[in-house]
């Protein structure tokens, strides 16, 4: 195994970890930016009201995109454990 390979494998590995993470992550930045706007024009300065809307949002992503995000974890294990024999030379 080179360098190359380790450096192949790591950067796989958080193109896998970035594009698994991004829509959950877009959710909860739309959510909060949508809410700290609600905020300043309503001049509500209440912390924990951010905090509900976000949870169920999340929830509510991972329900809707869990499967794939899912499959996208599984298809890079499988490549990684598919490879292994290559690997370990």
């Amino acid at each position: 195994m080179t360098v190359n390979d380790v450096t192949g494998i790591m950067g796989q590995g958080l193109y896998t970890i970035v594009i698994t993470a991004a829509p959950v992550l877009l959710v909860s930045l739309s959510i909060g930016l949508i809410v700290s706007i609600f905020q300043a024009v309503t001049s509500i300065q209440e912390q924990t009201l951010t905090f509900v809307p976000k949870v169920l949002g999340i929830f509510l992503a991972l329900i809707l995109l869990g499967h794939w995000m899912l499959n996208n974890m599984i298809e890079y294990m499988t490549n990684l454990w598919a490879d292994f024999s290559l690997y370990i030379r």
